[in-house]
């Protein structure tokens, strides 16, 4: 039986992979802070879902800030695979604490490679990339473009990008970075757009929420599926030989069309719904990512699943399910009204 040890596993992204990993019958650890409330909505029901194959997943207090308790995981466990999911990725965010920010997406990588150097572990590596780090790069954007960050996020995630291939190349560890470009799901954040604005038709279509606030409609991303985009992930570790991928649809859209297909799927006219608001731009603008992945279609047979249209429809169906199954606690909808200020959450 592989094991995997997975940080970030409370995550969109750590979610998926996770269920992935477990369905291929790896024992899976993750990594969990300590926090004064419970922070492991995604992965809690996996206790269950997984209960008849065996207590194969396991959650471990430790942090990306702090070395010694890295060291100890991977010393205790002696993972065949290590995925460094966790960070502070929100972009707009890591404006306000870009120390923070750099303290565990740059730092907290060199701490997890250094503490498989030290421990002396064999497990594969693979590092979560962003496609943010490209910034205003001209698009198409593939693994010989010329990074061009635009935040201290996106700085920070060169910085563990780079490190990685020098931890690759400098000791033979086995590390491969995935340059994803954006990837939602139903578990995406609610402070991230695609999922604030789904989360705001929901509420808008049931009476609880009147205006929707955003920033930048004209910006164009590559949006993908995260179960999708975990596959990658472990396709990368699977292979002979560590590299780096681009993983992305190849296809770009703005948020104003994300914003279209949204309402539309309640038959909602978004022009009644929607007003800009400046607090929702940021200091130095990313235009336009999209992503050429023929490398990680060749080499890895990797293909997404899930189109754009087919993303924002499950995204929309599974906030309206969840508000419809709040509200049946009868005040439950004025308390989501207080929650969401008018849109501005």
């Amino acid at each position: 039986m592989k094991k995997a040890l997975i940080t970030g596993c409370t995550g969109q992204d750590g979610s998926y992979l996770t269920e992935l990993l477990l369905e291929k019958g790896y024992e899976v650890h993750g990594l969990k802070r300590r926090a004064s409330s419970f922070n492991t909505d995604r992965v809690d029901h996996i206790f269950h879902d997984f209960h008849e194959t065996g207590n194969r997943f396991f959650l471990h207090y430790a942090d990306l800030t702090d070395g010694s308790s890295l060291s100890s995981l991977l010393h205790d466990l002696e993972p065949d695979e290590v995925y460094n999911l966790g960070a502070q990725s929100h972009v707009k965010v890591s404006f306000d604490v870009p120390e923070f920010t750099t303290d565990v997406v740059a730092t907290g990588t060199l701490r997890l490679l250094q503490a498989m150097r030290l421990t002396g572990v064999k497990s594969r590596f693979y590092q979560a990339s962003s496609s943010e780090m490209f910034g205003s790069a001209p698009p198409p954007q593939n693994e010989q473009t010329v990074f061009h960050p635009r935040s201290p996020y996106a700085c920070a995630k060169v910085f563990g990008h780079n490190i990685t291939v020098n931890y690759r190349e400098s000791y033979g560890i086995h590390a491969s970075s995935g340059i994803l470009f954006n990837h939602e799901s139903p578990r995406r954040g609610e402070t991230f757009v695609t999922r604030k604005i789904t989360r705001a038709v929901a509420h808008i279509k049931l009476g609880v929420q009147k205006k929707l606030f955003l920033g930048n409609l004209d910006a164009r991303r590559d949006w993908g599926y995260a179960p999708d985009y975990v596959r990658a992930m472990w396709l990368m570790l699977q292979q002979d030989s560590p590299d780096d991928y681009v993983v992305a649809t190849g296809e770009a859209h703005t948020v104003r069309e994300f914003v279209e297909l949204a309402f539309a799927a309640v038959d909602l006219d978004w022009k009644e719904y929607v007003e800009i608001d400046p607090r929702y731009f940021r200091p130095a603008e990313v235009d336009y990512l999209l992503g050429d992945a023929s490398k990680a279609q060749k080499v890895l047979g990797w293909e997404p699943a899930v189109t754009f249209k087919k993303l924002v429809h499950l995204m929309v169906e599974a906030d309206m399910k969840e508000l419809e199954a709040l509200r049946k606690g009868g005040t439950e909808a004025m308390r989501l009204a207080a929650m969401v200020e008018g849109g501005r959450a």
